[in-house]
């Protein structure tokens, strides 16, 4: 993969996030070996998944930052992983669920040139602590933080003149009445922490593991002061339909975009639905 080029400032950052690599309800290649001989092909839902991976990469992103650098940040849930006795998996052999996932993300990473960052998601998916994101980041060249690690829980990051903080979780709701009431409380929450000790307020909060875009923003004294939820990259598991509001959503599969513009510092989502189950007739 090709390294970063030493650039004064990237005013353009791409955040994805739970791609859930190695399910069978998320992307994957149209065929993968898998490390005890067998082969995988891709089901047509995956191949619908991999359509908007590919349109997002190749045409989205490209049309978003004007062809000019970005870094990409991956905010958590790579893979996913081996975890309450799940059977939907395509492996339950991380190697395998890794392999997905090197090859779906290394011409990511050679797109953006080595500005990667890796966020750490939920145990469930990413391991305890997060140790197999660590091991798939340091594959994939991710940057590493100050102690030389190559995932993190959280980052701050300078994207042109905006402050972001980015990290995997937030709050849930089982009814979309409230959908955007966590992002508010984890903004406030974030400005008072921030106030009490003297230091500076992020400008953007980014969060994901819902698999649902939102963004909330309030005016501030440098312009807007906004909070997002990424989309996903994975479809309905067995496990939402167990969930008041998650049974009768959609999921939403996509990418989102800080960028420093001319006059000041916006951010851009891309997302697309999905489609329902089919509707069925009753016969006699």
């Amino acid at each position: 993969m090709t390294m970063a080029k030493k650039i004064d400032k990237v005013t353009n950052c791409i955040v994805i996030s739970d791609t859930h690599f190695g399910d069978q309800l998320s992307l994957c290649p149209e065929s993968m070996h898998l490390r005890h001989g067998g082969t995988y092909r891709a089901s047509r839902f995956q191949n619908f998944i991999r359509e908007r991976w590919e349109e997002f990469w190749n045409t989205w992103v490209p049309q978003a930052t004007r062809g000019e650098p970005y870094v990409v940040v991956h905010n958590g849930d790579l893979m996913e992983g081996r975890h309450h006795r799940a059977t939907h998996p395509i492996s339950q052999d991380m190697s395998d669920q890794e392999g997905v996932a090197y090859e779906m993300l290394a011409p990511v990473i050679d797109k953006c040139q080595g500005r990667y960052y890796q966020i750490g998601g939920t145990e469930a998916h990413a391991g305890l602590s997060c140790e197999d994101e660590e091991r798939l980041a340091a594959r994939l060249g991710a940057i590493p933080d100050g102690t030389g690690n190559r995932s993190r829980y959280e980052l701050f990051l300078q994207v042109g003149d905006a402050l972001v903080h980015f990290a995997h979780h937030i709050g849930t709701t089982s009814s979309m009445a409230y959908e955007s009431t966590a992002l508010g409380k984890e903004y406030n929450e974030f400005c008072a922490e921030s106030a009490r000790w003297g230091k500076p307020i992020p400008d953007i909060i980014v969060r994901s593991h819902r698999h649902r875009h939102i963004e909330t923003r309030v005016q501030t004294a440098r312009g807007y002061g906004t909070i997002f939820v990424t989309a996903g990259w994975q479809l309905k598991t067995p496990f939402l339909f167990r969930l008041p509001g998650g049974r009768v959503t959609a999921p939403m599969i996509g990418g989102s975009m800080i960028r420093q513009g001319d006059e000041e510092f916006y951010t851009r989502h891309k997302i697309w639905g999905t489609e329902r189950s089919k509707t069925e007739v009753a016969k006699l």
